[in-house]
């Protein structure tokens, strides 16, 4: 019987604030490595990732680079490819829709981890059971627990994960949500999850402009537009550094950059949101 009161628990995963600490990857590990839970056996001290920082690099040019930090624990999904892949009841949701694997029963099924999309399902060896993130539920559960929520949450300093009832317009995750840019893992398609990721970077195109070479100066304020195949347009001037820099594009398009400035010839040329591009160095012709 489920003791807390929320309908649908969810955390809210802000890549945006995310800086790569890893407290929320320590605080899983104190709370589930070396002793088992109402829910769950215990997480190994190696090999799992219950809550997994992915870092990936984005950018082709030492010009600009970036990095990009995304908390992946288990998506706890509508409809779990896990469940669907597990026998005889070995995983369950909850009536609030938490995903529980149930470590009896699922002792030797090995293809429930390779079932999920995400990646968030491990192979316990020794144990031979898959294991997961449980969004603390036996913490959720527990009436003598006064934080009530999990301990990835609680130990975010930077408000990168947000727990709450999704089912609660009201609740803060509710309003993070509504006013964020939700991004969900592309791998889950359309169907939900009761963990919701907000600002999961897309793709950027970037370069620099400068004065004609033999003036050894860059180009402030000239106006760059990237018009998308689609039709949307995204305009701004280039920085002190000559820099200019489009964030967020839709993938796999095509652009057209269109560099102005008075006094100097336009420019034009075209540039594709396949991956993260600096663009170009581009040197400007007086008129």
């Amino acid at each position: 019987m489920l003791k807390h009161p929320m309908k649908k628990p969810g955390i809210a995963v802000n890549s945006a604030r995310c800086m790569a600490c890893y407290a929320c990857f320590m605080a899983c590990k104190d709370e589930h490595c070396g002793w088992d839970t109402t829910v769950s056996k215990a997480q190994p001290h190696m090999g799992q990732f219950w809550m997994n920082i992915k870092e990936w690099e984005r950018g082709d040019n030492e010009r600009r680079i970036k990095t990009a930090t995304v908390p992946t624990p288990c998506s706890h999904c509508d409809n779990p490819a896990c469940m669907a892949a597990a026998k005889d009841g070995a995983v369950y949701k909850r009536d609030d829709g938490i995903v529980i694997i149930d470590p009896v029963k699922a002792k030797g099924q090995k293809q429930i981890v390779d079932a999920c999309p995400v990646g968030a399902v491990y192979w316990n060896e020794e144990e031979q059971i898959p294991q997961k993130c449980t969004m603390c539920a036996h913490l959720l559960d527990d009436p003598d627990y006064p934080g009530k929520e999990p301990r990835c949450v609680e130990a975010c300093p930077n408000q990168a994960l947000i727990f709450g009832d999704l089912d609660d317009p009201n609740s803060e995750i509710s309003k993070r949500i509504a006013q964020g840019k939700v991004t969900q893992l592309e791998c889950l398609g359309n169907q939900g999850s009761s963990v919701v990721h907000l600002n999961i970077p897309s793709r950027f195109l970037a370069g620099t402009v400068f004065l004609p070479a033999e003036e050894e100066e860059v180009a402030i304020g000239a106006h760059v537009k990237a018009t998308c195949e689609c039709g949307t347009v995204f305009e701004m001037d280039t920085n002190w550094a000559g820099d200019w820099e489009f964030e967020d594009l839709p993938k796999n398009k095509k652009f057209t950059i269109e560099i102005t400035m008075d006094g100097f010839k336009s420019v034009t040329y075209e540039a594709f949101t396949d991956a993260d591009h600096y663009v170009a160095e581009t040197y400007l012709e007086r008129v």
